[in-house]
């Protein structure tokens, strides 16, 4: 049973697998059928902290402040500075997601580059505070917000995920200024991702750009020929099922 509204359609990958160059070409292609609009549905923590540490003079001091951050909240216990950081980072992702469901109401295909998950906390878009945090009932209360607002951005799955695997060395060569080790981890955990069920199309992105492209486009057209939306000219949305 096909959604009252547009199509969904997400493309995820770990950093390094070609997300961005995908999506900006299947924005194009989807637009063909209709009005399409493409949104960024991750968290971006990772761009503002790049950003924040080649500051001049204060770049060096802010990454030791971040990384200090990061290991409180690995080791499960953050305090309430880092907690109520990884919430304004939430706070910011559930606009844009509700951005996007505005967006898809008013007859807008959707392209998502990223989509929450709630499989694997702690990383890949996924939640980051730990259920409880004894001796923090502040903490433990952002934790539970945190985790409402995962699993209700988790429930508007996708209905079709363009899913890109990459291996490591191909993705390390592609994103030098990330760590090896996070990359790893992504890439570990992106064939086991399901999406709550959502329809799945696996890609080999260590391939030429070209044809990885070309297969996104195919899955794509494909998928959208299935919904029966077909290529139109006037600007407006079009199925015939």
């Amino acid at each position: 049973m096909h959604s009252k509204f547009p199509p969904l359609i997400s493309v995820i990958g770990s950093d390094g697998s070609g997300k961005s160059t995908v999506c900006e070409h299947l924005i194009s292609c989807l637009e063909k059928y209709g009005p399409a609009a493409q949104v960024h549905l991750g968290k971006q923590a990772g761009n503002v902290e790049r950003a924040v540490v080649k500051l001049p003079f204060m770049g060096r001091i802010l990454r030791k402040s971040i990384d200090k951050n990061k290991t409180k909240v690995a080791k499960s216990h953050p305090s309430a500075l880092p907690a109520l950081v990884i919430m304004s980072f939430v706070v910011r992702r559930l606009l844009r997601f509700r951005r996007m469901l505005a967006l898809r109401k008013r007859g807008f295909i959707i392209l998502s580059d990223r989509f929450p998950q709630v499989q694997f906390p702690g990383a890949y878009d996924g939640m980051l505070l730990p259920p409880s945090v004894p001796g923090n009932r502040f903490v433990t209360w952002l934790a539970g917000r945190e985790r409402a607002a995962f699993y209700w951005m988790a429930t508007q799955k996708p209905d079709l995920v363009i899913k890109l695997n990459v291996d490591l060395d191909v993705a390390c060569a592609r994103k030098p200024d990330h760590e090896r080790e996070s990359l790893a981890r992504k890439i570990a955990i992106t064939p086991k991702l399901t999406f709550e069920g959502a329809k799945i199309i696996d890609l080999d992105a260590n391939k030429p750009l070209d044809e990885v492209l070309r297969a996104a486009e195919e899955a794509v057209t494909n998928f959208m020929e299935t919904r029966g939306y077909h290529y139109i000219d006037e600007g407006k949305s079009v199925a015939t099922s």
